[in-house]
């Protein structure tokens, strides 16, 4: 059949022998890729069979659904890539400012809804595949979440990178583009097994390989002392080993998409994949030995760091990454502005915690080995262009690297953190004159065996900006972690309390409520969250009660549904669902749930009269590798739950179920469900939290200590929508500085003292006595560091008014609406402008 060459589609012309087909068109034709109009149901099917059949070589007949979820990806694919593309030409012809999010996690999860959604051809999309005979459900399941981070970290870099593409505002984040993710978790026996997360097994429809922009990045060597032409003084970095960074891309829509942004990830290659002579000579091993060693680098998410050799590989997993993102941000302001004279006005970098830290010597040393500045304008330069952002108040989550350490992989970077730390110290004299012990505590190096590299120290010194992450996060920076630096530099400490993407917290993950909402008060909060407190008004109303909490049972028919599937534990929808979900940590204290598990199951046993709302604890939460405790934590609650799942006493009023392999995708099934939301770390450890938003969100009440965003939730809701419990900050200092002693609690209270007995034997374990012990002698004889039995009545007496209150279902769904009316403060659309405004002085560039 012979077509007519025009700018359209092909269109079919007659033979001679027979007529053609009213309006046949070419069955290959190519969408048309301007994207001038709006897209129809019918120009989304037809793209989205393009490429089942011309991108992946499939018929319908044979198709999968997996090839299905990669046609649907493409299909939207096309759209997104113009708008990145108008993005970029925008950005390059402004010679804008950019701001650089450096971070060691992105935690994207899947992006297929949440692109559809962002570019607004969501319903357009769902109905193109209806029309196609596919299940949209189905087809976006076919996903596998993007294993790029771990927890909190990662999720909120994620929700930035949003914001800042919605905003408009321009900005690139950096990135390791993992092999694997943290790992995949499965149970064996009640114990977390840990197996590689393989989430590149079958491709990835979003991510662009860079390979013109790829960069090499030195370690390891020696410095020599040298003389440049001029007779100044230049340091030479020689015998070093190269590693190469490969950069791919994902793109980040905005909503809207008016701006697509992007997120540029790197790939560690050896600059030699094969050493033919020692294959020729048969020494196969060897002849790619350096392209495995080198690859090693972005395989995984946080090696565990228990060996030495794990050790470095972190020291070189950042320094990998941090000196490509410079290298790449380097090279495109040379570009666009032909100087680096003004580099600080075009370029704005915030370190995400203090793994990137090491990009400030890295900078420095780009800036005067390889551009030749002077120590004092790269050092003008550096201070002016990073910001800090701290997220842990925990001694032991600051890096330290060991000099030995850092010698031996950057040594020239440690000659140039010891000269920041000379010139600082100079700094500390004048401002405490004599005072040794002052410059001892804030030195960048830790004297000691070995000496350390205080990073934390380093991102304050270096940086214009240090925030926290929650008002009150950041008051105890300023008391406690960094004190004496605050007392120098007050004028660099600020707050910026976290946010969540309502995006994709809300619009894309809890369709019903937001259907409700958008038939309610319209569809506008997407984009403006302070908006949704016109729902404020229908709390009283009756009608609307009843509408959002039958949004809220089919959220829990559907997560009974996953725990049976997953769990294969049967729950009933009409149980009050208590929800745990969160990295494993002592300070998050899982084991403190687990307390209060063991109470109820303790009290049904031994009181016929007790009575109680049926509940299911949910829990979701991953260990490291190497934290044995944590690990033991996990082991106790699904040994328990086992026991109490299966006992016929108990009639089905407690039910725990303990998820597995906990992830974002996850986590859009299980806080839509919830109704109670467990955030109860020790007060003073936690940060923020943003798990704590997300579940006040979708309409889970808060119960919780004093402690991160808790403290401002509980303002936005008010204190008759929560329930707060234990210790504050200032009461668990007092206890610390008079001797606290977890035996005192265990001693005086008879139901602790039962069920921390209970636990400690063999009814739960009968088949490994003891096994569950560990845990107990953490909160005994481990000194119990987290105050989990300090503050142990005063959670039960606390869950007890939950249990009252859950009783009365209509005060409870208007205290759950006001919880989702009342949070849009923590949008992260208002974080990101706080931040672009106060401390990257960045505008927004939209078309």
């Amino acid at each position: 059949m012979k077509t007519k060459k025009t700018s359209k589609a092909p269109v079919a012309t007659k033979k001679t022998s027979r007529p053609a087909p009213a309006q046949e068109t070419a069955p290959f034709s190519a969408p048309d890729p301007s994207f001038e109009k709006a897209i129809t149901v019918d120009q989304f099917k037809k793209t989205v069979e393009f490429h089942l059949r011309c991108t992946l070589a499939r018929d319908k007949e044979t198709a999968r659904q997996q090839d299905w979820f990669y046609a649907v990806s493409y299909a939207i694919r096309d759209f997104i890539h113009k708008k990145l593309i108008d993005t970029q030409e925008r950005y390059v012809h402004a010679k804008t400012r950019r701001c650089y999010y450096m971070s060691l996690e992105f935690l994207m999860g899947r992006l297929l809804r949440n692109n559809l959604i962002s570019t607004k051809l969501y319903g357009v999309a769902v109905e193109a595949m209806k029309e196609l005979g596919l299940d949209p459900e189905v087809i976006m399941d076919e996903e596998k979440d993007m294993a790029l981070g771990n927890g909190g970290l990662g999720r909120l870099a994620a929700c930035f990178l949003d914001s800042l593409a919605t905003l408009g505002l321009p900005s690139v984040g950096y990135g390791i583009h993992y092999e694997f993710g943290l790992f995949r978790q499965t149970f064996k026996n009640g114990y977390q097994v840990e197996t590689a997360d393989n989430w590149l097994v079958g491709g990835n429809p979003w991510h662009l390989r860079r390979s013109a922009f790829a960069v090499e990045v030195p370690i390891y060597g020696n410095v020599t002392l040298s003389y440049d032409e001029n007779g100044n003084f230049r340091p030479r970095w020689i015998n070093t080993k190269s590693l190469l960074a490969v950069p791919w891309d994902i793109p980040i829509v905005g909503y809207g998409a008016k701006t697509v942004n992007y997120l540029r990830l790197w790939e560690a290659k050896a600059t030699r994949d094969f050493d033919f002579n020692k294959f020729n000579e048969g020494n196969y091993i060897d002849a790619i030995r350096e392209k495995a060693s080198n690859e090693t680098i972005s395989k995984v998410l946080y090696p565990n760091d228990k060996s030495a050799v794990g050790r470095q590989l972190r020291l070189v997993q950042q320094i990998f990454f941090v000196s490509a993102s410079l290298q790449d941000i380097i090279r495109r302001h040379k570009k666009e502005n032909g100087t680096l004279e003004n580099l600080a006005d075009k370029v704005a970098i915030q370190l995400n915690d203090t793994h990137p830290t090491i990009a400030i010597p890295e900078m420095m040393r780009l800036l005067i080995d390889v551009e030749g500045f002077s120590w004092e304008k790269a050092w003008d330069l550096v201070t002016k262009i990073f910001a800090y952002t701290n997220h842990t108040l925990l001694p032991e989550a600051l890096e330290r690297w060991s000099v030995p350490l850092f010698e031996t992989v950057l040594p020239r970077h440690l000659q140039i953190v010891y000269e920041i730390n000379r010139r600082f110290l100079a700094e500390v004299e004048k401002q405490w004159p004599g005072d040794d012990q002052k410059k001892r505590e804030l030195s960048i190096i830790e004297e000691g065996m070995p000496k350390q590299v205080r990073m934390a120290t380093l991102a304050v010194v270096a940086c214009h900006s240090t925030n926290g992450v929650a008002a009150l996060h950041t008051e105890l920076l300023k008391q406690t972690l960094f004190s004496g630096l605050y007392e120098l530099y007050p004028e660099r400490f600020n707050n910026k309390t976290n946010g969540i993407t309502p995006r994709r917290w809300l619009r894309s993950c809890n369709l019903g409520l937001s259907k409700l909402i958008d038939e309610t008060i319209g569809d506008d909060w997407t984009a403006d969250l302070d908006k949704l407190q016109q729902l404020g008004k229908y709390a009283d109303n009756a009608n609307f009660r009843k509408r959002y909490a039958a949004v809220k049972r089919e959220n829990k028919v559907e997560l009974a549904r996953i725990i049976k599937e997953l769990c294969g534990i049967e729950v009933s929808p009409d149980a009050l669902f208590d929800v745990q979900i969160k990295r494993l940590h002592e300070y998050k204290r899982q084991h403190l749930n687990l307390l209060h598990i063991l109470t109820l199951y303790h009290r049904l046993l031994n009181d016929p009269k007790f009575d109680m709302v049926p509940r299911v604890f949910v829990f979701g939460a991953k260990a490291a590798p190497g934290y044995d405790l944590a690990k033991h934590i996990i082991h106790a609650i699904n040994a328990v739950g086992a026991k109490i799942n299966n006992d016929p006493r108990v009639k089905g009023k407690i039910k725990v179920a303990f998820i597995p392999d906990y992830r974002v995708s996850l986590a859009e099934k299980i806080i839509p469900a919830a109704d109670l939301s467990e955030q109860i770390s020790t007060a003073g450890k936690e940060a923020s939290g943003t798990g704590n938003m997300k579940l006040a969100l979708n309409g889970a009440l808060t119960i919780g200590t004093l402690d991160g965003a808790n403290v401002e939730i509980k303002e936005e809701v008010g204190d008759e929508n929560i329930f707060i419990f234990g210790l504050t900050v200032d009461e668990v200092k007092k206890l610390h500085s008079k001797g606290y002693s977890p035996w005192d609690y265990y001693n005086n209270d008879n139901e602790l003292r039962a069920v921390l007995g209970w636990l400690a034997g063999d009814y739960f374990t009968p088949e490994a006595p003891h096994s569950l012990a560990p845990v107990v002698r953490s909160l005994l004889e481990g000194g119990d560091p987290f105050l989990v039995l300090a503050d142990y009545r005063s959670y039960i007496e606390c869950q007890e008014r939950v249990d009252k209150a859950f009783r009365d279902k209509d005060a409870w769904t208007k205290a759950a609406i006001l919880n989702t009316a009342r949070v849009g403060k923590f949008s992260s659309d208002r974080t990101i402008k706080e931040y672009a405004q106060e401390i990257w002085d960045l505008d927004p560039l939209t078309e």
